[in-house]
């Protein structure tokens, strides 16, 4: 089977990529929004250069996939279009280090690991960080190597547009900037490095000027949201941290990984491979520094498996790796159908924050009154409900809950309407800001799982009474 694959890689790694995406379009219909999906999604209908949350680019790539869809399955073209472009460069990229075997190893790879299926499902920042952090080391690369203008300006751009995506791309400029510091001092002499730094500010400029005049929320939060208070360190979290990349990269590609960058000592020599896995072991070692004073996401990783599968996929064809890489094909393919099959029809049981959420918000609406003002008692809630309301209508969150865009947007906070709630006994909650609190539908979607209860809520009450 591989060997046909290598008869022609190129065209085979183009038929891959499409036949992925192809059927990632049509397995997403069947699935319902996020929770997290239809918040970025509300982004799309008020752009701006940042959001309390993350940086602005899903909410910008939303925006353009609405042209085409606003059903779930459009919504999440942003994932499709990003990973589909990310994979045909990580092609690319393998192909200018080694050659078009390793190319089409990289991307076998790619395609079956579970983080990468995660992320063609749920659109989240994660997504054109991905794509943008692979043009950025793709087009850093031929900066570096083949040192041309138009690279230096490529990477600039796409550097910028990674930060855009997440405030994580951080992480891509510390790895490029090592290598600059340990492999190419002398470009600190060269006009283009100073252009591409240029470029980049220039692309990230929105989100400045944005977090200027907001007194620099969005960069507080994410400071404050990946940190821990009191400092205090629990070596199980970082470890566990390192563990999860075993089952997202699944456990051969990773075994692969951290034993050849151990052992090629991250290649330091070779100058063109050790370009791109420094990228890899600069953001897997901060996550796992961070582990130690605050639990990370598996998620967080992601970007380090762009140059990973690269240096494993190379490492495979140095060491004549063969029957490793087909057993690792083969746990890795298991493991994403597993986990495929389970969003499917185990929905419930592994994913707190994705139901039938159409269902639900048309249960909510036959209470509708002209003249309501509609809230969830979460963001999500109340994203959903503008999602799958006709004519999207401006929602809000009712009770005290997580600082997000709504508290930044909000104007004026409580007035008659309806609340949709996840959670029981919100009474109390509403109470607090309403005279009249009423429950007026309890809509049992999943027998002793999932519950939404719908309250009329009037007469707010004046700040003082509070």
């Amino acid at each position: 089977m591989l060997a046909k694959l290598y008869e022609n890689p190129e065209k085979n790694v183009y038929l891959l990529i499409l036949s992925v995406g192809i059927l990632s379009i049509l397995y997403n219909n069947f699935l319902p929004l996020h929770g997290d999906e239809a918040y970025y999604w509300m982004w799309s209908y008020d752009l701006q250069g940042g959001y309390y949350d993350h940086a602005p680019m899903i909410a910008y790539m939303i925006y353009l996939s609405n042209f085409i869809s606003e059903s779930e399955w459009g919504v999440r073209l942003v994932n499709i279009f990003s990973l589909s472009i990310a994979a045909l460069y990580i092609f690319k990229l393998t192909v200018k280090i080694s050659d078009e075997k390793s190319a089409l190893n990289a991307i076998l790879i790619f395609m079956s690991v579970i983080v990468v299926h995660a992320g063609y499902i749920i659109a989240t920042p994660d997504s054109p960080l991905l794509l943008f952090w692979t043009l950025t080391l793709y087009y850093a690369y031929m900066a570096l190597f083949e040192s041309k203008t138009r690279y230096f300006f490529l990477s600039g751009l796409f550097l910028g547009l990674a930060m855009m995506s997440k405030y994580s791309a951080i992480l891509l400029v510390g790895s490029l900037l090592i290598y600059v510091l340990l492999k190419r001092r002398d470009l600190f002499t060269n006009l283009k490095l100073y252009l591409t730094i240029l470029i980049t500010l220039l692309a990230i400029s929105p989100l400045l000027y944005w977090n200027y005049e907001h007194e620099w929320i969005s960069f507080l939060f994410q400071l404050e949201h990946g940190s821990s208070k009191d400092y205090t360190i629990n070596i199980g979290d970082p470890l566990g941290f390192l563990a999860g990349q075993f089952l997202i990269f699944s456990p051969v590609f990773t075994w692969v990984l951290f034993f050849y960058m151990y052992k090629e000592r991250l290649a330091f020599k070779d100058d063109k491979l050790f370009f791109v896995v420094l990228s890899t072991f600069v953001t897997l070692a901060f996550f796992t520094y961070k582990g130690l004073y605050k639990p990370m996401g598996l998620n967080y990783g992601a970007p380090a498996y762009v140059g990973g599968v690269i240096f494993v996929a190379i490492m495979i064809s140095k060491h004549e790796l063969k029957k490793t890489l087909k057993i690792g094909l083969a746990i890795a393919i298991t493991l994403s159908l597993i986990g495929r099959i389970a969003m499917l029809f185990f929905l419930d049981k592994i994913q707190e924050r994705m139901y039938a959420s159409d269902k639900i918000v048309e249960r909510f609406s036959t209470h509708i009154k002209e003249g309501d003002s509609l809230y969830g008692d979460h963001l999500t809630i109340a994203a959903y409900i503008k999602y799958y309301l006709a004519n999207h209508p401006d929602t809000d969150v009712a009770i005290d809950s997580r600082y997000s865009h709504y508290d930044m947007e909000r104007e004026v906070w409580h007035k008659d309407g309806l609340v949709l709630s996840r959670e029981a006994n919100r009474e109390g909650s509403l109470k607090k800001y309403y005279e009249n609190v009423e429950l007026i539908d309890t809509y049992e979607l999943i027998e002793g799982v999932r519950t939404f209860r719908t309250y009329r809520v009037s007469n707010p009450k004046k700040e003082e009474s509070r």
